[in-house]
C-alpha cells in the first residue's frame, strides 16, 4: 500500500509538472512574440523554462520515493564539468549565437562580407549562421567564428559599379542621357536612392562613363548582365563607339 501511494503521489506530481510546464511554455512564447523576439532565442528560452520545471519536477519525485537528491546533484556537477569541456566548441557557439540575435550586427535577408565568405543571411540559429551564395550554394559559418571579426553589411540591396568606355571623339550628352534611359528603363533598378552616373576617367584610349544603380540582392547579377547588354545595343544603334585599347606606335629612322 506504501508503495502504491508513493508512486500515485508521484504520478500526480509528474501530471502537474507536466501542465505546469506546458502553460509556463505557451505563456513564454506569447510574452516573447509579442515583443518579437527573434525566433531562435524564443524557442530557446521557452525550453529552457520547460526544462526547468521539468527538472524540478522530477527532484520532487525522486524525494517522494526517499532518494537523496543532494549527493545526485553533487555528482552531476561533478560529470557537468566533464561534459562542459568536451561540448566546448558547442557553448562558444551558443553563446556567440545568443550575441548575434540580441545585438543584431545582421538580419535575416542583408548580404553580408566576412571571413572571405559573402552571400545573403538566409538563416541565424543558435550555433550557426547560413548564407545563400551568388551562386545559389548554401555557406555554414559557426557563430564563434563571426564574433570579433571584420564584418562588411550592405543591407538588403546592394549598388552595382559598372564602367562603359567611349570615344574621345563621343557627344559625351548623348552617351549620358542614352545611358540614364537604358538605367531609368530597367525594372530591376531601384530609382531610390538615385543611380550615380558620370565620367569616372579619362583612360588612354576612351572616356569612361561610371554606372552606379542600386538593386536588390536578387537582381545584383542579372541587373548587370542586362544593363551591358543594353548599353551595347543602343550605342550600336546609336552609333556611339565603344573603342578598342589602342597604342601608337613610331618607327624613327636611324641617321
Amino acid at each position: 500500500i506504501q508503495y502504491g501511494l508513493q508512486a500515485g503521489s508521484a504520478l500526480l506530481i509528474l501530471a502537474i509538472g507536466g501542465f505546469l510546464a506546458r502553460s509556463a511554455g505557451q505563456y513564454t512564447h506569447r510574452s516573447l512574440t509579442k515583443i518579437e523576439m527573434e525566433v531562435p532565442i524564443r524557442l530557446l528560452l521557452v525550453r529552457i523554462v520547460k526544462g526547468i520545471i521539468f527538472l524540478f519536477t522530477l527532484l520532487v519525485v525522486l524525494q517522494q520515493f526517499g532518494i537523496q537528491i543532494f549527493p545526485l546533484i553533487a555528482g552531476l556537477g561533478v560529470a557537468g564539468v566533464g561534459i562542459g569541456l568536451a561540448l566546448q566548441g558547442v557553448f562558444l557557439n551558443l553563446f556567440a549565437g545568443l550575441s548575434i540575435i540580441f545585438t543584431k550586427p545582421f538580419r535575416v535577408g542583408e548580404f553580408i562580407d566576412i571571413l572571405g565568405e559573402h552571400g545573403e543571411v538566409q538563416a541565424i540559429d543558435i550555433f550557426t549562421t547560413k548564407l545563400l551564395h551568388l551562386d545559389r550554394s548554401i555557406v555554414v559559418i559557426p557563430n564563434r567564428k563571426i564574433i570579433g571579426e571584420i564584418l562588411h553589411n550592405y543591407g538588403k540591396i546592394r549598388q552595382l559599379d559598372l564602367m562603359v568606355g567611349v570615344a574621345y571623339a563621343t557627344d559625351l550628352t548623348q552617351a549620358l542621357a542614352s545611358v540614364r534611359k537604358i538605367v531609368a528603363d530597367n525594372p530591376r533598378i531601384l530609382q531610390d536612392p538615385a543611380p550615380i552616373i558620370g565620367i569616372a576617367l579619362l583612360g588612354d584610349s576612351s572616356i569612361n562613363i561610371s554606372i552606379k544603380p542600386w538593386v536588390t540582392i536578387l537582381d545584383y547579377v542579372p541587373a548587370q548582365a542586362e544593363l551591358y547588354q543594353t548599353i551595347v545595343e543602343e550605342f550600336r544603334a546609336a552609333d556611339i563607339q565603344i573603342p578598342f585599347p589602342q597604342r601608337e606606335i613610331r618607327m624613327l629612322k636611324a641617321e
